[in-house]
């Protein structure tokens, strides 16, 4: 069998990168020759985790076919405008997600492994369990912190009631304490003051169709919500340059506090109606409070695809 790549979504986060590293440490276990590559560079929430567990960055990779592999897994994702840049002219053999399906067609049939859990990577470790493998511990600790990143730290309302077995399993055999490993790391990616506001929004962002609707929803976490506004004209600068380049009809931006566990939203776009009327809120400034909201995935996508579908 010749390489299969294996790699989560594009703006990899700690799940995308984990359980692509993972998945592919397991593949290689049942004989597959199986790669895990990035489509993206690790931000530095995941540079912290690899540096911690001395792992080296997957290599970035921007096309399969010019690198003469014709077979992907894919991991954390399975939205054709969230990953590689040819994934209609490849093959797609497996899915290891933890996300609502959509824009996906294959023409051949697949093993797909769908789990309405907190992370990838927790769908990766059941799968070590299942196929008797040992899951080594640099392995275990990216795993691991897919999870925390995901849940933030089990606290998000995307932890599913498995999650917290599985976290502390993974913790031991990284051999990290859960709870002060997890804060260290959650800190790790909250040092926003560096980053241009171009940069800020594209750490941790994805594109969804909603109804014809091209919106873009990026993530940042913080421990200063008013820290990050009183960037707020830059941030909206870059934001309208982004929404101009790439053709979005919106682009919503969750600040989202890892400490209090609320977040900022920050819409702009043609549709600030549809947004408003998402969260039933009312936007001043282009921006408005979301109480208890941190899950994009749980609190913010869904309510924006019912609203643009209306």
């Amino acid at each position: 069998m010749s390489k299969v790549f294996v790699f989560g979504h594009q703006n990899p986060d700690s799940d995308a990168i984990g359980s692509s590293y993972g998945y592919a440490y397991l593949k290689r276990q049942l004989g597959v020759d199986a790669e895990a590559v990035a489509l993206g560079a690790p931000n530095e929430e995941t540079a912290f985790v690899l540096d911690y567990f001395g792992v080296k960055a997957p290599r970035v990779v921007n096309s399969a076919q010019e690198e003469g592999v014709n077979q992907v897994i894919l991991t954390d994702h399975n939205e054709f405008q969230q990953s590689i840049s040819d994934i209609k002219d490849v093959q797609i053999i497996e899915v290891v997600d933890h996300h609502r399906v959509a824009n996906f067609e294959t023409a051949n049939p697949l093993m797909m492994r769908l789990e309405p859990v907190g992370s990838a990577s927790s769908i990766v470790y059941r799968m070590f369990k299942e196929n008797n493998v040992e899951v080594p511990k640099e392995v275990a600790g990216l795993l691991l912190s897919g999870l925390i990143s995901d849940t933030l730290l089990l606290k998000s309302p995307t932890t599913h009631a498995t999650d917290p077995a599985v976290a502390a399993d993974l913790a031991e055999i990284a051999g990290v304490n859960l709870e002060e490993y997890g804060l260290a790391m959650l800190k790790a990616g909250t040092n926003l003051s560096s980053k241009s506001a171009e940069v800020l929004i594209d750490i941790d962002a994805k594109t969804f169709e909603l109804n014809g609707n091209k919106v873009r929803v990026a993530q940042v976490n913080t421990v200063d919500i008013a820290d990050v506004l009183s960037r707020q004209e830059e941030i909206e600068a870059a934001i309208n340059t982004s929404i101009k380049y790439n053709g979005y009809s919106d682009f919503v931006l969750m600040i989202t506090d890892i400490l209090n566990s609320n977040s900022e939203i920050l819409a702009l776009g043609s549709n600030p109606d549809r947004v408003e009327k998402a969260f039933d809120f009312v936007l001043e400034n282009n921006h408005a409070f979301l109480e208890g909201a941190v899950s994009r995935k749980k609190q913010v996508v869904p309510q924006l695809t019912e609203s643009f579908n209306a």
